[in-house]
């Protein structure tokens, strides 16, 4: 038997430094441009075996189900005795609101991207960009805030605990900041597939709750003074029956945590087994599989949301729900301790800080997969921002910041939660909304608008209510914004092409001469007169004395979208007048010339020499209107896009200006 080793290193090799391992440890992955990373809300690689809807929806449930170890505390909190009634509304917002926007989101974006590519699709350009860019900061925030508050509740229940050392009683912050350093340390690791473990804790985290639930039941029932107490000051505070569901119509916003998951539901799309009739184009099978996953989520989540908020109202005092309370944060563990025992209350801690935790490894996966989708593509970030070790540790120090900012508590945090969910699901509503008028479905566009208008009241009023969360959430966007413009400033003069393919007869123009250099006359495409080609032809030959019969090729730059970035070119070959042109739609003019440029060289072995004529204008005017209109200053920016490309000058693509 033969076994095969690492051939010896070479002694002469030097060992690489501290600096270049660390470099090297960070940019792991840098190579997958498309931002893809396993795990919870992760974008399945081609060669990952997909999975049945149910137990995909155990790796969204971590987020959406894990909120009910705080939800029922913080609607308690925010609406009191109202709760219930609150709550009913929620749930009808969820069922007739929320399910049939993302059920449609399901079917128009089936490969994980969400609402937020449906609008970037219908708001094309520029503004379309800078809408992109705001809702990420909204993603983030919700994404950011899902890990800092669920650490935080997590926290909540563990010093809670009584059989929790003393010494860790009032560490709330640092056991926090631990749990999220641990959490990081995870996906520096490297993550791996994590839905058999997600399907466990979901299972036996919602098993917990049906006794926790039930058993609240039961004390209810066996309670019915309680039951009229809760009454009584609800009839007290809100006066007759129809005036408290108006006032629940009104604090329902406060309640919109339970909204969370929709997003995230829609995201871990690609990781759903579909039909084996299924295309890439047409997956019947895995928008069904969705559709299921979404619906059932919504359902068990609204039938807990219902109970948990009368049970928690009637049986928990009102003190407790506040700052300090045992109820504070964790109604449910209060419950479990209280009726079924410290022993199953010890489980049920566990259980919750378990899922608490994997709902923020859940966010976490979700922000490495929505950054590297956008902002590489639109040239918005730096190149390491593909690579996911880097990218965890930027996004722990924000976790880290944002939990010293709210001190680690679960309250204080949950208006930017909020704030997060519901401006993702308006423009979620939206989104359907505008594809059901574009497809002229009038009937769902009237319902989709309804419920557009129903999610911008909500959202509205918890901003008016609790300002922190736009407060922060503009934090991010600002900062998203300003990285993204930077960024691309930066990367201006790298080459934006994903690929080069020239048709048979630009071929045939750029292989007719095989003797001497190819030469290429940079062509205004507006101008398309005879008299235009042969003024231009005159100025080339004047500035380079190229010989009258010298077969020069003309090259013309079409901007179709300068807000673009990577973009495949298609460079196609016309006579026109006698002339040889070739034409390309590109979204920066100087960058698709130094691609079509090195691509000649490389398809010819031949030097291309570019002709160019001086641009009139204010020079930065010219800057100006290269950075964000794609044009400008054309034949000094070509020059060092060609220069930054190729680094060795003899194989670099001649500039000539006149």
């Amino acid at each position: 038997m033969t076994t095969m080793s690492r051939p010896p290193a070479d002694p002469s090799t030097p060992p690489p430094g501290t600096k270049e391992a660390l470099r090297k440890w960070l940019l792991l992955g840098l190579q997958d441009s498309k931002g893809s990373h396993q795990g919870p809300g992760g974008v399945l690689a081609s060669k990952e075996k997909p999975h049945s809807w149910w137990r995909v929806m155990c790796l969204t449930g971590v987020d959406y189900f894990s909120t009910l170890g705080y939800q029922p505390a913080i609607a308690a909190l925010a609406a009191g005795v109202i709760s219930p009634l609150a709550t009913l509304v929620l749930v009808a917002v969820t069922l007739l609101g929320a399910l049939p926007v993302y059920r449609r989101v399901a079917e128009e974006s089936h490969r994980g991207e969400g609402s937020i590519a449906m609008l970037e699709r219908l708001l094309p350009r520029w503004g379309g960009k800078l809408f992109v860019l705001v809702l990420l900061g909204f993603a983030a925030t919700d994404f950011l805030i899902t890990m800092t508050l669920s650490a935080a509740d997590a926290t909540a229940h563990l010093v809670q605990n009584p059989f929790v050392p003393g010494w860790m009683q009032g560490q709330n912050l640092i056991i926090t900041l631990v749990l999220l350093g641990l959490l990081a340390a995870v996906f520096l690791r490297g993550f791996k597939e994590a839905i058999g473990v997600a399907v466990a804790l979901v299972a036996i985290y919602l098993g917990l709750n049906v006794i926790v639930v039930a058993s609240s039941i039961f004390e209810v029932l066996a309670r019915p003074a309680a039951i009229g107490d809760w009454w009584t000051a609800l009839s007290t505070s809100h006066g007759n029956p129809l005036m408290a569901v108006g006032i629940a119509l009104i604090v329902f916003p406060k309640l919109a945590l339970g909204l969370s998951g929709f997003e995230t539901g829609v995201a871990v799309m690609p990781q759903i087994r579909g039909y084996g009739s299924d295309t890439e184009e047409h997956p019947t099978g895995r928008i069904q599989g969705a559709r299921r996953l979404l619906t059932t989520a919504a359902v068990i989540m609204s039938c807990f949301l219902i109970t948990t908020s009368f049970t928690t109202v009637v049986l928990i005092p009102e003190q407790e729900f506040q700052a300090g309370g045992q109820a504070n944060g964790r109604a449910l563990a209060f419950l479990a301790h209280e009726y079924l025992g410290s022993g199953f209350g010890t489980v049920y801690d566990i259980s919750t800080i378990a899922i608490l935790w994997f709902a923020g490894a859940s966010a976490m996966a979700g922000l490495l997969n929505l950054v590297p989708r956008y902002l590489p593509r639109y040239g918005m970030a730096p190149e390491w921002a593909r690579a996911v070790r880097p990218l965890v540790l930027v996004f722990t120090l924000i976790g880290f910041l944002v939990t010293y900012l709210f001190n680690a508590d679960v309250d204080a945090q949950g208006g930017a939660y909020a704030t997060g969910v519901l401006v993702l699901m308006t423009s979620a509503a939206i989104a359907v909304t505008l594809s059901a008028r574009r497809h002229q479905q009038h009937k769902r566009t009237l319902g989709f608008g309804i419920i557009a208008v129903v999610f911008i009241y909500t959202t509205v009023a918890n901003i008016f209510e609790r300002p922190e969360g736009i407060r922060i959430a503009t934090f991010f966007i600002a900062g998203i914004v300003l990285i993204s413009l930077l960024s691309r400033i930066l990367r201006s003069f790298e080459l934006h092409a994903t690929h080069v393919r020239l048709d048979a007869k630009a071929l045939e123009f750029i292989t007719a001469n095989d003797t001497g250099p190819i030469g290429i006359i940079a062509h205004e495409p507006l101008r398309m007169s005879a008299a235009d080609y042969r003024e231009k032809l005159d100025s080339a030959m004047a500035v380079s004395h190229l010989p009258e019969d010298y077969p020069a090729i003309f090259l013309e730059v079409t901007v179709d979208d300068s807000s673009d970035f990577e973009t495949a070119l298609e460079v196609r070959g016309h006579y026109r007048h006698g002339y040889s042109v070739l034409e390309v739609h590109g979204p920066v003019v100087p960058n698709t010339i130094a691609s079509v440029l090195l691509h000649i060289r490389d398809v010819t072995g031949l030097m291309p020499h570019i002709y160019f004529r001086w641009t009139e204008g204010n020079p930065v005017i010219n800057l100006l209107k290269f950075l964000f209109l794609g044009e400008g200053e054309i034949a000094p920016v070509t020059r060092e896009v060609l220069r930054q490309a190729e680094p060795e000058v003899t194989r670099r693509p001649w500039v000539h200006v006149g």
